[in-house]
């Protein structure tokens, strides 16, 4: 049995993963979906937050486990599980990125967004304060929920928090000794829209992965798709023991 670590994305908290959190328990895994920095029930005020934040958070969450974790990043948790792990290598097993920005060394979230023409997120955030900002709620579904049940869309909604910026426009440093030496995988979901198809095979192709899965849906698996996503979380912790 594995130690899985879920670390959600921008806007969201550990609340995302509701649905998969369960399911891995109930196949005997160990399960932590933490809150990032200004996140979920964290009172730590956005504006405040740095990636050096959210990396401190992964590091503290994947060193009180009992054995070094799959350390899971949705979209911006992407950046976070890079610039964790290279901080806290040893702690990480492997690392899944779900849709997720898969940056390079030197990359940051939103260089790497700029590049992804298609996105309905990336032309819609809202400045609502001093380095923090929102989404527009008229393209919320379809950019982030467009499969999703409309319960768990409400749910989500309603729950959503304003994003730092900081985060999202520092550069990670990672090193081949450290994050480069974890084993990786990638996670694409072909209808996403916050970060399209291209670009998930853009970043793959520039920082290629041990292995690659697909899911037919959009930016949100956790709720649209969990079984599937559990399918995969679970076949990458077998693939990695009997490695």
């Amino acid at each position: 049995m594995s130690t899985y670590v879920l670390i959600h994305g921008a806007f969201h908290g550990g609340w995302c993963w509701r649905k998969v959190v369960p399911l891995l328990e109930a196949a005997g895994h160990a399960v932590v979906a933490p809150d990032l920095p200004g996140h979920g029930e964290d009172g730590t005020p956005p504006a405040t937050v740095t990636l050096d934040d959210y990396a401190d958070r992964v590091c503290a969450v994947t060193g009180a486990q009992k054995e070094p974790v799959i350390l899971v990043g949705h979209s911006l948790g992407g950046v976070a599980i890079t610039h964790g792990a290279e901080k806290c290598p040893n702690r990480v097993r492997a690392l899944v990125y779900l849709c997720a920005f898969l940056p390079r060394n030197g990359e940051s979230a939103s260089g790497l967004a700029r590049e992804d023409l298609e996105s309905l997120l990336n032309p819609n955030f809202v400045r609502v304060g001093d380095g923090v900002v929102e989404v527009r709620p008229e393209i919320i579904h379809q950019a982030l929920y467009g499969n999703c049940a409309q319960e768990d869309e409400a749910f989500a909604t309603s729950r959503l928090t304003p994003q730092a910026f900081a985060p999202l426009k520092t550069a990670v440093m990672t090193s081949a000794e450290r994050w480069g030496k974890i084993p990786r995988y990638y996670i694409e979901c072909t209808g996403d829209r916050a970060i399209t198809l291209g670009m998930q095979r853009k970043m793959q192709a520039n920082c290629p992965c041990r292995e690659v899965f697909t899911i037919g849906t959009d930016h949100s698996p956790f709720f649209s798709a969990p079984e599937k996503l559990v399918e995969i979380l679970t076949r990458i912790g077998s693939a990695k023991a009997e490695a």
